[in-house]
């Protein structure tokens, strides 16, 4: 039976998973705010929508997967904002829908690990719009929600090098201070495991194998680059954008054993090492 899938704010992760479906048969119908990126993902196989005035109708009577990466804002899910009521009635006869959370949902943990069990308790605004936008999505009658919550997104175009090259960079110390992080394409993989294994009311956590302090990442992006190591900066001497310093507010592990239990992933890039240095050979750096 043909697949097709709805994908809300088809993005960087979105694009990621639609490189995997497309060849395997699968029509996909992503919203974007963008004419320029229309003609991207038209390029791409993807029959693109403009968002918010699209019409959408085509995409709601074939879809038998849902995707939703558009992340809330002040007034909440912008998706089921405009669209709830056709949520609701596609909900029973869908195959998997897929939510992408952040693993912000969580809050701070002080270095310590959290798993998919662990009480959400966001620190941030951002993270409490998520852990609503979660519930709301939870309330829909017979949709069958699967969430992952995604460690910070790296992958070609969005990595260290350029900050790097551009002596830009700055190698930003808090003592403890540690991040979980993942490539985009294990995301993906993650998603096609979920659709073809669903378990509708899971949650997953989406991140490497080894989560490490910030400053860690940049100045293994120098060493691969054979350029100097950025200076350290102490985070409290740091000049840094609120939403860049919140960030900091934050400190923890996040275990991704259920990905590997249950979905049966094999990370491509289970760290930030191998990941980084893949990217240097396949794009240099871009």
């Amino acid at each position: 039976m043909a697949k097709t899938l709805l994908s809300f704010g088809h993005g960087f992760s979105a694009r990621a998973l639609a490189r995997l479906l497309i060849p395997q048969g699968w029509t996909i119908y992503g919203t974007t705010r963008k004419p320029d990126k229309a003609d991207a993902l038209r390029a791409e196989g993807v029959t693109p929508v403009m968002w918010p005035d699209g019409d959408l109708s085509a995409a709601f009577d074939a879809a038998t997967h849902l995707l939703i990466s558009a992340g809330p804002d002040a007034e909440g899910d912008p998706v089921l904002n405009r669209y709830r009521d056709q949520v609701t009635a596609m909900a029973p006869r869908l195959e998997w829908a897929g939510y992408l959370s952040t693993t912000g949902v969580y809050g701070d943990h002080q270095g310590d690990w959290v798993t998919e069990d662990t009480a959400l308790t966001p620190s941030t605004r951002r993270g409490r719009m998520r852990v609503e936008a979660e519930a709301d999505w939870q309330s829909i009658p017979g949709l069958p929600l699967h969430i992952f919550r995604l460690a910070g997104i790296y992958g070609p175009g969005r990595g260290p090098f350029e900050k790097v090259r551009q002596g830009t960079a700055r190698r930003i110390v808090k003592p403890g201070q540690v991040f979980s992080r993942i490539h985009v394409d294990d995301i993906a993989q993650v998603l096609e495991a979920s659709i073809n294994r669903p378990n509708p009311g899971s949650a997953y956590n989406v991140c490497d194998n080894d989560p490490a302090p910030p400053q860690d990442v940049i100045g293994y992006a120098a060493e691969l680059l054979g350029l100097p190591i950025p200076p350290e900066v102490p985070f409290d001497e740091a000049e840094m954008s609120p939403m860049a310093r919140s960030f900091y507010a934050e400190s923890k592990r996040v275990d991704n054993t259920r990905i590997k239990q249950e979905l049966g992933v094999c990370l491509t890039y289970p760290d930030y090492r191998s990941g980084l240095a893949a990217l240097l050979a396949e794009t240099g750096g871009a």
